[in-house]
């Protein structure tokens, strides 16, 4: 009895073995479950394996005609096409931002492959900001304290989504005179934030930051360099500034024109134009560094918004400093992503789609006309390569094939590039 008992035995623990190994034989065979990473702020400024882009999905000429979830969801098709991963928006007082968040939500339970991240804006405005009173710049709009509360409650339900707030848009530069406020109302939000990633009650993770000119981070005018800047700079997690070569062209042209007795062809003449302004937009970035650096302070500095029109019927246009079509769009656009790629820093680019209601009344305006896509998904000359390659196959925006613009003739679209004006005619307007 012993004898068979102890064959039993030995069979039970050959037959036990054979399970255990068959069973890891199957899991073996079965694909990996793909889990999404853990992603920061972190991991993702000045990683070029993030690309960044501003964003607006609207597509008529009022923001009151909200643009769909599944239109925002077709939008992020065509970003994350293109290499996008990092989205900029500016408010939380309009659905906009929420339902970005939603498509992106909506797109990750679809595809545990997509990816996309959110800087998300909140707007400050002065007292009687867009109002028919006189704006008082020393004093905050009672609607700020709502924005942020949306912000933190946005950036807490999404936070697999949401890597940074950004406290106001442009706005402490003086020239904003419709909202601009001083520094210590940004001060202020900032620290209030900080405060709720100390105590818990905001990942410690999330990053903070004001978006603004650079003159208003005191590379400019020595009137922005004041005790609550230097006190803001020391606060954010990183500075996100602006620089507009395209804008300067107008206002302070000093690198725009060209020499009148040379012999380089038209095109040369005009890369030349377009290098300097890469350059222009460089010295602001330095000058921004430099007064960060007189602080004692050493933090990350990336660009939270540049871009340039592709058309101007105003300053920029061919009635002014003939800086705006799609070529020189195209040559700034490469610019600006090698710069920023070699210089590990992000560039929330501006912008994707073109968006009209930004001029509404004037629809030749430089400011309807800063996307490097059509409102009705014409990929403009920055993006023709990406067509050429097929990154867009099977993508459409309002119904539309994501095609070329001009028909993809490069003649046509060069008939409208205009020479910038000789130096020596050049004049500062302020």
């Amino acid at each position: 009895m012993r004898t068979l008992k102890h064959i039993s035995k030995l069979l039970l623990v050959t037959l036990l073995m054979m399970s255990c190994e068959n069973s890891q034989k199957k899991k073996a065979s079965l694909p990996e479950q793909k889990t999404q990473k853990k992603v920061t702020a972190k991991d993702i400024l000045g990683n070029k394996n993030y690309l960044a882009i501003s964003y607006g999905g609207y597509r008529d000429t009022l923001r009151n005609i909200q643009p769909t979830i599944a239109e925002l969801k077709e939008d992020m098709k065509i970003l994350y096409a293109m290499d996008i991963r990092v989205l900029r928006t500016y408010n939380v007082q309009l659905p906009h931002a929420t339902n970005i968040l939603k498509a992106i939500r909506e797109l990750k339970n679809e595809d545990t492959n997509f990816e996309m991240y959110v800087m998300l804006g909140a707007w400050i405005d002065c007292k009687n900001a867009w109002t028919n009173q006189v704006p008082d710049h020393n004093q905050e709009s009672e609607q700020n304290k709502g924005e942020i509360e949306r912000a933190v409650a946005l950036a807490n339900q999404y936070d697999d989504i949401v890597k940074i707030i950004a406290v106001g848009n442009e706005a402490m530069v003086k020239w904003a005179a419709s909202y601009y406020v001083q520094p210590n109302v940004i001060l202020k939000w900032v620290n209030h934030l900080q405060e709720l990633k100390a105590t818990g009650k905001l990942s410690k993770d999330l990053w903070i930051t004001s978006s603004d000119n650079f003159a208003s981070w005191g590379g400019g005018d020595k009137i922005y360099h004041v005790e609550d800047l230097n006190k803001l700079i020391k606060a954010v997690d990183y500075i996100s500034m602006h620089t507009y070569p395209m804008h300067d062209t107008h206002y302070h042209p000093v690198f725009w024109g060209i020499e009148e007795n040379s012999e380089k062809s038209s095109l040369q003449k005009i890369d030349a134009a377009m290098l300097r302004a890469k350059e222009y937009a460089i010295s602001q970035y330095d000058s921004v560094f430099n007064y960060m650096k007189s602080l004692g302070v050493n933090k990350p500095i990336h660009i939270g918004e540049t871009g340039w029109a592709s058309s101007s019927n105003g300053h920029y246009g061919n009635r002014g400093s003939k800086a705006t079509d799609e070529y020189k769009e195209a040559i700034y656009y490469k610019h600006m992503r090698e710069w920023t790629a070699e210089a590990n820093m992000s560039c929330f680019y501006f912008e994707a789609f073109d968006e009209i209601w930004k001029d509404a009344r004037n629809p030749g305006g430089s400011e309807n006309h800063f996307g490097l896509f059509t409102i009705d998904g014409k990929a403009k000359y920055a993006l023709w390569n990406l067509v050429d390659k097929g990154a867009f196959k099977g993508l459409t925006r309002n119904g539309n094939p994501i095609t070329k613009t001009y028909s993809g003739d490069k003649d046509s679209l060069l008939l409208e590039v205009q020479l910038p004006p000789i130096k020596a005619k050049v004049t500062v307007n302020h």
